[in-house]
């Protein structure tokens, strides 16, 4: 991420904020200060809301505070190992939820990972770190020797540079298996390079343990070679929510 908490304070009202600042050698301040004005102009209860920015250097970004941190770190806890799997999906549709949102909005994550979802006290899930976001017609493509989370990124985007909502939906399924798997790296053991040379060999991450068929067999949806023949996000979140839906029916009625 390419901001830097430096404390938590607190705001209007009394509310309870995080206070961050820019990572030294991650991004211009005007690039700094786009992002900031692009929280502003998302706003919705599956993003991180921004309430004010310091535009004089030091930068300073006042956001609301999530209690939990990322969702990465988050499922690495004793806490989050104790999460079934109904409320892992409840939070895979909850981002969901947020991305649809982007996307009806015409824009793209392009940093779309555990890493980059924050969580409340209550579980809620919300996304951060707009970085790398951008405004699409359609596509986006990248300068040339912009560096990209390799394991998180579709192949056209890989090989091409070339962003859409649908690279973003690839993300996705990679995320699900980072929230399945209690925050496991993507393609274990294998190198950045590796992942390249087996995406262009049409491999893909085999179902992780404890996985159900179902939840797998989004993913592979997520990790279609054509971009045009992922599903979207709207489609993601209703196929999420009623997934949680059974499953919550399932784990209650279990002895």
């Amino acid at each position: 991420m390419c901001l830097r908490l430096l404390f938590v304070g607190y705001y209007k009202n009394n509310q309870k904020v995080a206070i961050k600042t820019l990572k030294e050698g991650t991004m211009e301040p005007e690039a700094f200060l786009q992002e900031a004005n692009l929280m502003k102009q998302l706003q919705h209860e599956r993003l991180v809301k921004l309430h004010a920015v310091v535009t004089n250097e030091p930068i300073y970004i006042v956001t609301e505070y999530m209690a939990n941190g990322s969702l990465l770190d988050f499922l690495k806890t004793d806490d989050g190992h104790k999460l079934k799997l109904p409320k892992l999906i409840d939070m895979a549709a909850q981002i969901s939820e947020g991305m649809a949102f982007i996307e009806r909005k015409n824009y793209i994550h392009r940093d779309l990972r555990a890493a980059n979802i924050l969580v409340s006290d209550t579980l809620h899930c919300k996304i951060a770190d707009f970085g790398l976001a951008r405004i699409i017609e359609s596509e986006y493509t990248a300068q040339e020797g912009a560096k990209f989370p390799i394991k998180w990124t579709a192949p056209e985007a890989i090989n091409f540079g070339t962003f859409t909502i649908k690279s973003d939906v690839w993300s996705f399924g990679v995320l699900l298996t980072e929230i399945v798997t209690y925050g496991r790296v993507p393609y274990p053991g294998m190198t950045n390079p590796e992942v390249i040379r087996n995406l262009d060999r049409d491999y893909r991450m085999p179902c992780p343990d404890g996985c159900p068929e179902e939840l797998y067999d989004i993913m592979l949806k997520c990790w279609k070679e054509r971009p045009e023949d992922r599903p979207t996000f709207d489609h993601l979140q209703d196929i999420l929510n009623d997934f949680f839906i059974a499953t919550e029916g399932q784990y209650e009625m279990q002895p």
